[in-house]
């Protein structure tokens, strides 16, 4: 069954193609995801469970994709902790108001009960399982400890992080005490969301590659560890996607997940000789190659079926999110492509 690929994929059983999906699906490269964008804010398009549930299917009615993301962003969840979020996509991006400067600060962070301060999210969860039918499964996000962390006590987006990066140098038992209340809040967050009908969860790690891998393990992985530890999956599998940490495979494999997502730059073949036994694997196409032509795209599809070889346990992916001005024909190429050259490895 088409709708069961992605699934069995993730528990590493037989299937008769690798799926294929992309993380950050709904975005500005679709057309239809710009004409609703045009009439309300980035804030408001999450909050409105409508409107979310409508762009989360949009690649799996357009693209032809095997799995649908719910649409969210991952700074929902300090917001409602009760940070003051702020979404300028023409001044820079997200940043909070008041960032994290002292114990005080987080202390003062509530762990929030999801279905009420987070409820539109777990309406937009339930919204479009109904829509979806069956069709494809439905996936579940939340941002790492350790990501999030960084937004809040930087504030916003930083080449050099200096303030998370002070924090965890200068005041470790603080910056332990932060990742711990966002550990236990992520996880009642992704519970919620399996609760309300997600059949996969995945923890995108976007600033762990900014740590030295010892301190990778202590601020990043191990709280992404507890999280998985407290997810109540009820068969759901768990995706744990670190951006830049190829240094430490083995390590985000032991964390408990059942998929690891990968970056372009680690070759998917010693990948899967590292921990392809024990985990499936997510990934790992370089997004600009989609500004290629469909050949060239193809091409790019087929080295990766070739590296990663015959055999269950691949969900392809880019290695990270699609790009806002990547032309959608070229999208629906690479998903075709991907469609066609992985059956030859599942014969």
């Amino acid at each position: 069954m088409i709708n069961d690929l992605f699934l069995r994929a993730c528990k590493r059983e037989a299937t008769e193609r690798t799926p294929v999906w992309m993380m950050r699906q709904a975005g500005r490269y679709l057309p239809e995801y710009r004409a609703i964008r045009a009439k309300v804010d980035f804030l408001t398009l999450c909050k409105t469970p409508e409107l979310a549930s409508e762009v989360s299917i949009q690649p799996v009615d357009i693209i032809g994709v095997d799995a649908c993301i719910i649409f969210s962003d991952i700074l929902v969840v300090p917001e409602a902790m009760g940070m003051k979020l702020f979404i300028e996509e023409d001044k820079g991006g997200p940043r909070f108001e008041d960032p994290i400067r002292s114990r005080s600060d987080i202390d003062r962070l509530k762990v929030p009960d999801p279905n009420h301060e987070l409820k539109y999210v777990m309406d937009a969860v339930r919204l479009t399982k109904k829509k979806l039918d069956g069709r494809v499964p439905l996936i579940g996000f939340a941002g790492s400890p350790w990501t999030l962390a960084a937004y809040l006590v930087e504030g916003k987006g930083s080449k050099n992080f200096r303030a998370i990066k002070e924090l965890i140098y200068s005041n470790p038992k603080d910056a332990h005490v932060l990742l711990d209340k966002l550990a236990r809040t992520v996880a009642a967050y992704l519970n919620a969301k399996i609760e309300a009908g997600v059949q996969a969860v995945q923890i995108f790690d976007t600033w762990g590659g900014i740590l030295p891998p010892d301190e990778f393990r202590e601020f990043s992985l191990r709280y992404i560890a507890q999280v998985l530890k407290l997810l109540r999956r009820n068969g759901a599998p768990a995706i744990v996607f670190c951006k830049d940490c190829a240094h430490s495979l083995e390590a985000i494999a032991d964390t408990g997940c059942d998929v690891v997502g990968l970056d372009w730059s680690i070759d998917i073949g010693k990948a899967r000789m590292m921990i392809g036994s024990y985990t499936a694997l997510q990934g790992n196409l370089d997004p600009t190659v989609l500004y290629a032509s469909p050949e060239h795209i193809r091409e790019e599809v087929k080295k990766i079926l070739e590296k990663f070889g015959k055999g269950p346990g691949h969900i392809f992916n880019l290695g990270h999110g699609i790009l806002p001005d990547t032309p959608v024909e070229n999208v629906k190429a690479f998903v075709q492509a991907v469609k066609e050259e992985s059956v030859k490895y599942h014969r």
